[in-house]
């Protein structure tokens, strides 16, 4: 594995993981899009029709797998960092926490975006995501790289630089 991208809805993750992918010459996977070929439906579909539970179940799955299976850049759904099992399965891997302040985040994701955990006063929602989730953020991260007022060649330059043995 040659990164592993966590952070908040909005952080840049996929965006950021591609280029890094393409600058490295290697693959860019998204766990999100792995639950959603699994699933065959979209993260918000299955939010809504089979639960947050199992929403989790299958990104925990995905994760799990993608560790395994792919040598690349990995991208975590935003809350894929909450399961004590994934939580261990990043240790040792060179995880890059993408932090972004919440004007930031709010600006990135739009507050009519179809997120199925930022329904109801998205903005309110997306600020206690981001406190609850910050402290395992920093604590799986080897690396954490500040994105606000930033562009993505900016970062991947930053993490291939912060990431180099």
């Amino acid at each position: 594995m040659k990164a592993v991208l966590i952070g908040p809805p909005g952080s840049g993750k996929t965006t950021v993981g591609r280029l890094l992918a393409d600058h490295l010459g290697v693959a860019f996977r998204d766990t999100d899009a792995d639950v959603e070929a699994v699933a065959g439906k979209p993260v918000s579909d299955i939010f809504v029709e089979d639960g947050e539970e199992r929403f989790r179940d299958l990104e925990a799955q995905a994760v799990r797998r993608a560790l395994a299976e792919h040598e690349g850049v990995l991208s975590l759904g935003g809350g894929a960092i909450l399961r004590a099992e994934t939580q261990d399965l990043l240790q040792g891997q060179p995880v890059v926490y993408l932090q972004v302040g919440l004007a930031a985040a709010v600006q990135r994701v739009g507050l009519g975006a179809a997120r199925p955990l930022l329904v109801l006063n998205p903005r309110s929602q997306l600020k206690r995501l981001m406190e609850e989730r910050r402290p395992i953020y920093e604590r799986l991260a080897v690396l954490t790289v500040a994105t606000d007022g930033r562009e993505p060649h900016e970062l991947v330059e930053e993490i291939v630089k912060g990431l180099a043995p």
